[in-house]
């Protein structure tokens, strides 16, 4: 059985206006330390998808860079920044402040 669709629950139950860590939603979802396929669950993603994937960033509140381009990095800082997730001039996220706890 794929891990993924384990991982999509979990993301499906963050808030909006709220960020969970790729390291967070594999621990959330029962596979502790598999960060890395959180985020290529992530991108495995089809269009029009309901998972709200713009809310799982890095483990430094950063959004993670994609090969490919800047497209998905910047869609994701503008429907971030629309929920009300402020970003720093450095990128970053306050984790403190926006970090979801179930």
């Amino acid at each position: 059985m794929s891990t993924y669709p384990l991982f999509y629950d979990v993301v499906r139950r963050i808030p909006s206006g709220r960020v969970a860590t790729y390291g967070q939603v594999a621990a959330e979802a029962g596979f502790p330390g598999r960060a890395r396929q959180v985020g290529y669950a992530m991108a495995a993603l089809p269009n029009g998808s309901d998972v709200p994937w713009h809310r799982v960033v890095n483990a430094r509140g950063e959004i993670s860079r994609r090969s490919g381009g800047t497209a998905f990095e910047q869609i994701q800082r503008v429907l971030l920044e629309a929920e009300g997730v402020r970003i720093n001039a450095h990128g970053r996220i306050d984790l403190k402040l926006c970090r979801w706890d179930d």
